[in-house]
């Protein structure tokens, strides 16, 4: 047991234990993620954020789905609008028919009849995790077009988390997962 005291990290120590961490041309993980109709600007912040802490490849922002620069956006993002590569697509279909040429798994983070439990899945890379609208979800078309729909099991009384949440848990669990494998 650590019999010393905890001191937290000043602002400085973390940037400098940080600095040149992300350098141009370092490995990303090879998980690209699609915001499909995501209406709420903090949510696409958030998402941003959590982007940047596990060093996602690309977000597509699809659809109704804000774009920065947003002032929304960067409150809850940080900044991570500007170190996360990102681009804004209409049809998210043609997102996903170009991903799969690329060789990318599409994985719903969605419920579905056949959703895996995001914790028993067996995921391959690249893939492109899939989020959809805050209350309706993921498009059917898209989810029609997936190979794969993960979710995260509920024990109370409401039947989903919020959306950038729900991105945070899995996020977290592919990355720990492609680290086993690199």
């Amino acid at each position: 047991m650590n019999l010393e005291k905890l001191k937290k990290l000043s602002y400085e120590e973390l940037q400098s234990a940080r600095r040149g961490f992300e350098k141009p041309g370092s490995q990303r993980l090879p998980v690209s993620v699609l915001l499909d109709d995501i209406r709420s600007l903090h949510n696409v912040g958030s998402i941003f954020r959590t982007s940047d802490a596990v060093c996602v490849e690309k977000l597509y922002l699809c659809g109704i789905t804000g774009t920065p620069p947003r002032d929304e956006i960067r409150k809850t993002s940080l900044g991570a609008e500007e170190s996360v590569p990102w681009t804004f697509t209409e049809n998210p279909l043609e997102v996903t028919r170009s991903l799969k040429n690329q060789g990318y798994r599409l994985v719903a983070l969605e419920q579905t009849d056949g959703s895996i439990d995001y914790r028993t899945a067996s995921y391959s890379f690249p893939l492109c995790l899939i989020l959809g609208h805050e209350y309706r979800g993921i498009r059917d078309e898209l989810v029609e077009a997936c190979d794969m729909a993960i979710d995260i099991p509920m024990h109370g009384l409401k039947t989903s988390l919020n959306v950038s949440v729900s991105f945070g848990v899995a996020i977290y669990h592919i990355r720990s997962r492609w680290e086993e494998k690199v």
